[in-house]
């Protein structure tokens, strides 16, 4: 399959499917709705060097169907406020809160190619998990969380998908074939970071993480694969799976590599 296939419409629309759950319990161990590479141990960890303390309003860019928000949310009692473009996921994401009785986590549609609607230090932290390659001005989103963040807090984000090492530009594509990718030199990020008025606290290698959940994540959906197909299609799961091999064969070899980021204001 040449074309670009559908991750997200196809996990956000179907997101109660009882083969999901069970492929996101494979993946990930503990089943957050995550729809990333991120365990519970590592949000955990990035957690910690933020911060915060309870009843801090944490901003989460690209929050998908909001587990992993309403996961902290819940354990650490933030006040959360996630941005996605995806209106299935934003829809999903909300009725997760409301079910849960979740008051102070609120998820709405944005496109973050534009200037985010909020007032200059609003949040005590912006997190976005995994999701920084699929933005096109890395540079002008940096900025835009720099204006909304308080002064003296923090900014995280990963980026899965580093060249740190020779890859092909079949490889490129079957890497970025369900969506927009830019694949960015991991200079080039800590000077944005600087060039935002950041200054960065910690820079750290994190590809283990998706070696290992994009290796189960395409062996449960393998497993799955007839209730897949029912759902998805033939072609997009066929694609699908193409992407998740080509992902875990290049993190294996650490010829892709995933950082995690953080900055301070």
């Amino acid at each position: 399959m040449s074309g670009k296939v559908d991750l997200y419409n196809s996990t956000y629309g179907n997101f109660q499917q009882q083969v999901l759950a069970e492929i996101r319990r494979d993946t990930f161990g503990e089943d957050i709705g995550q729809n990333s590479w991120i365990t519970t141990d590592e949000y955990d960890t990035f957690c910690g060097w933020l911060e915060l303390s309870a009843g801090e309003h944490v901003l989460e860019v690209a929050s998908g169907s909001g587990g992993p928000a309403l996961y902290l949310a819940r354990k650490f009692k933030y006040r959360i406020t996630g941005l996605d473009i995806n209106e299935d996921g934003v829809k999903t994401a909300n009725q997760q809160a409301l079910d849960a009785k979740i008051a102070d986590a609120k998820f709405q549609m944005a496109d973050v190619n534009q200037r985010l609607p909020f007032e200059a230090e609003t949040f005590d932290a912006v997190m976005c998990m995994d999701s920084m390659n699929h933005f096109r001005d890395r540079l002008g989103y940096l900025r835009e969380w720099y204006r909304v963040l308080k002064p003296g807090k923090r900014t995280l984000f990963t980026d899965p998908v580093v060249i740190t090492g020779p890859v092909s530009n079949e490889e490129l594509a079957a890497r970025s074939n369900i969506g927009f990718f830019l694949f960015v030199p991991l200079e080039t990020t800590e000077n944005f970071i600087r060039e935002a008025g950041f200054k960065l606290i910690r820079r750290e290698d994190v590809t283990g993480k998706i070696e290992l959940t994009s290796g189960r994540w395409h062996a449960s959906r393998q497993k799955h694969h007839e209730d897949l197909i029912r759902i998805e299609g033939e072609e997009r799961f066929d694609g699908l799976q193409k992407f998740f091999s080509t992902v875990h064969k290049l993190t294996s070899e650490r010829r892709l590599s995933r950082f995690v980021f953080l900055a301070e204001k």
